[in-house]
C-alpha cells in the first residue's frame, strides 16, 4: 500500500510508492529510438497489454477492444491505490496518510506518433472532454479532496512512453503548491472586498501587453511575471471560473484552439522541446472557493533544477518572461510528429 507522509515543518506531502518503480522506463530499454506501434501498449490493436479501461470514446467495437478515439485506463504502476478507506496515523511529529486515491492515464489519440502542434483541434477537444468526464466522476468519491491532470512530454519530463497520453492522479489531500494558490487568492479575495487575483492577473498583464503571447475572446496566453522556468506559459479563462469541469462545450472548442496555437509556437520555437502541463483547478473538497481561478501551466524542461532550487525553493531563470513572451510571439508554428 503506497502512503503519503507530510514533512515535520511546511505543508509537504510526500507520497512513497514502490510500485512506480517497477514501471517501463522507454529510455532505459531503447536508448536509441521510441517504442513502435507493434510495442506500445496505448497503440489500437494492443488494447490486452493494458489494464481494463474505464472509460472510451469509440463508434463502434467492443469495450477493451478497437474502434476508440480516446480511451482512458487505471495506470498499471499507480503512484496511489483506488482501494480502501482513508486512514491517518498523527503523533506530534509524524503525520501520515496511507496512499488511497486514483491514478489513471488518457490516452490522447490512436495516433502513436502524434503530438499536440499535429493534432487537430477536434481531437484535442475530445481529450480534453476526457479530462473533463473523469474528474466529474471522480469528484463523486468522497476520499478524493484534489484531484490534478497532467501530462509529461518526453523522457527529460518524466514520459515513460512516447505515446500521445496525459495523466490523472486523485488525492486524499490537498498539495501544498495549491494550498499556496488557495490562501493567496483567498487573502487577495478578503482583502479587496471580493476580486478575484486572477481576474486582476488577466487585466492587467493585457493592458500591459508584454507578457502576453496571444488572447482570444475567451483565453489570455501568457508568460508569467515570476516565470520559475524558461519559456513558462500560462492559459487563463477570461472570465471568473472556478472549476474546470465546469466548462462548457463552447469553452472547450476555445481551450483546443488555444492549446494547439500555444503548443505550436513552442514547438516551433523549441523544436519540439519536453515540457510538462498541469491543470491546477479549486479542490474537490466540497468547500466553497470562489475566489479562485483554475488555469493551465506549462512548463518546458530546458533547464535543470540544482543545489540552490532545491534548498531553498527559489528558482535561477535564465529568460526574462518579456523575452519569452515575444519570441514565442513571433514563433514560426511547428508540427511536432
Amino acid at each position: 500500500m503506497p502512503e503519503l507522509r507530510k514533512d515535520y515543518v511546511t505543508d509537504t506531502w510526500v507520497v512513497f510508492s514502490t510500485w512506480r518503480s517497477q514501471r517501463p522506463v522507454e529510455t532505459k530499454r531503447q536508448p536509441s529510438r521510441p517504442t513502435t506501434s507493434s510495442s506500445c501498449p496505448f497503440c489500437p490493436g494492443n488494447e490486452q497489454m493494458t489494464p481494463p479501461e474505464i472509460m472510451a470514446y469509440r463508434s463502434d467495437g467492443e469495450d477493451n477492444g478497437l474502434g476508440w478515439w480516446v480511451r482512458c485506463i487505471p495506470n498499471k504502476y499507480p503512484a496511489l491505490t483506488i482501494d480502501g478507506e482513508v486512514k491517518r496515523t498523527i503523533s506530534q511529529l509524524l503525520h501520515s496518510v496511507n496512499g488511497v486515491g486514483a491514478h489513471e492515464v488518457i490516452i490522447e489519440t490512436p495516433n502513436h506518433s502524434g503530438s499536440l502542434p499535429s493534432l487537430d483541434e477536434k481531437q484535442i477537444y475530445e481529450f480534453i472532454s476526457a479530462y473533463r468526464d473523469r474528474y466529474v466522476d471522480l469528484t463523486r468519491d468522497a476520499r478524493f479532496k484534489y484531484i490534478l491532470i497532467f501530462k509529461n512530454q518526453g523522457p527529460e519530463a518524466g514520459a515513460s512512453l512516447s505515446h500521445p497520453h496525459s495523466q490523472l492522479i486523485a488525492t486524499p489531500i490537498i498539495p501544498r503548491r495549491i494550498m499556496d494558490e488557495l490562501r493567496e487568492a483567498r487573502n487577495f479575495y478578503e482583502k479587496t472586498g471580493g476580486s478575484c487575483i486572477y481576474d486582476e492577473i488577466v487585466e492587467d498583464e493585457i493592458e500591459a501587453s508584454e507578457r502576453v503571447v496571444m488572447e482570444t475572446e475567451d483565453f489570455l496566453v501568457l508568460c508569467p511575471y515570476a516565470s520559475r522556468f524558461p519559456f513558462e506559459v500560462w492559459i487563463l479563462p477570461k472570465k471568473h471560473e472556478v472549476h474546470f469541469e465546469e466548462m462548457s462545450s463552447d469553452d472547450r472548442t476555445a481551450l483546443a484552439k488555444v492549446m494547439k496555437d500555444s503548443f505550436s509556437r513552442l514547438d516551433g520555437l523549441l523544436n519540439d522541446p519536453p515540457f510538462n502541463y498541469y491543470i491546477h483547478t479549486a479542490p474537490c473538497d466540497r468547500k466553497d472557493h470562489r475566489y479562485y481561478h483554475w488555469h493551465i501551466e506549462i512548463t518546458p524542461r530546458l533547464s535543470k533544477t540544482a543545489g540552490f532550487e532545491r534548498g531553498t525553493g527559489l528558482y535561477i531563470n535564465p529568460v526574462p518572461p518579456e523575452d519569452a513572451a515575444r519570441l514565442l510571439r513571433e514563433a514560426p508554428k511547428g508540427s511536432a510528429g
